[in-house]
């Protein structure tokens, strides 16, 4: 059957207390948009001033969010999730998903906007959040861009998680599971007081359970074979958590990872994202 060929049409939204305002307001690209937010979106009306619709998921933003980190962080998800940026999507199934399931990205500016917008009822789950002061409109310069962690976050957790849950799965018993369990230097339900001296993934987060392990994982290893890591001093900036920071390191070092995420039939991005859709 002949693909479709979807036409993206972002709509970001403006609180509102400024709807007016931003009524007028002209911003983005032939791709995404900026509008004003409508009222008889009553859920997110009440905390969320700002919208946007990457393939129809959402991302829902407090008035604190720069627009232009709004448009950054769409573009990124776009890119993810069409990576040779044709308007399809590469993967129907893992969209499909995460429509079904009604996960949305969450943009607060700091971890005090986050905590107040999580005590709003009825706010819909799941979600992954992104801070404004985390966004960084170029990666590496002059910090690593946030948007290409809990963005992937989101597509890989809720999405790749679930339609291939033997590969994928955040379990023990899953492809990826096994691999990290070879990175970590032995399996580890809990984070461990110290790391054996081969291992090459040691993140050290306590409050990040297994799954939460395999999640962080998985972004590590994707964002090294795609080249966000290798910037100049991010090694040092990384390598309490992540010492494959190339493409080659975890080509020659973590082969079964490197199988997984390279291997075509689940059509993971080939590009790194640089919030440029379609540009």
């Amino acid at each position: 059957m002949k693909k479709l060929l979807i036409l993206l049409i972002f709509t970001i939204t403006s609180c509102q207390d400024n709807y007016e305002k931003c009524l007028d307001l002209e911003y983005g690209s032939e791709y995404i948009k900026i509008r004003g937010v409508s009222e008889s979106d009553k859920n997110y009306f009440k905390y969320f001033c700002k919208t946007t619709d990457v393939f129809g998921i959402k991302i829902y933003a407090t008035e604190n969010v720069a627009n232009e980190k709004i448009f950054h962080a769409a573009s990124i998800m776009a890119e993810y999730l069409d990576n040779n940026e044709d308007g399809e999507v590469d993967n129907q199934k893992i969209v499909d998903r995460l429509i079904d399931k009604k996960v949305w990205l969450m943009m607060v500016k700091d971890e005090s906007e986050l905590d107040d917008a999580i005590r709003i009822p009825p706010l819909g789950k799941p979600f992954q959040d992104l801070h404004d002061e985390e966004v960084s409109l170029v990666n590496g310069s002059p910090r690593f861009d946030a948007s290409l962690e809990e963005v992937l976050h989101l597509i890989t957790q809720h999405g790749y998680a679930k339609v291939y849950p033997n590969e994928f799965g955040e379990n023990k018993n899953s492809e990826i599971a096994k691999a990290m369990d070879i990175a970590r230097g032995g399996y580890f339900k809990n984070v461990p007081d110290t790391y054996p001296s081969g291992a090459w993934y040691t993140y050290d987060d306590e409050t990040c359970n297994y799954s939460c392990q395999i999640t962080e994982y998985t972004y590590w290893a994707l964002t090294s074979i795609l080249g966000g890591q290798e910037y100049s001093g991010r090694l040092d900036e990384i390598d309490n958590e992540w010492r494959l920071n190339t493409k080659e390191k975890v080509k020659n070092n973590d082969p079964s990872v490197y199988s997984l995420l390279t291997n075509n039939e689940y059509k993971f991005p080939t590009r790194l994202p640089d919030g440029k859709y379609r540009e």
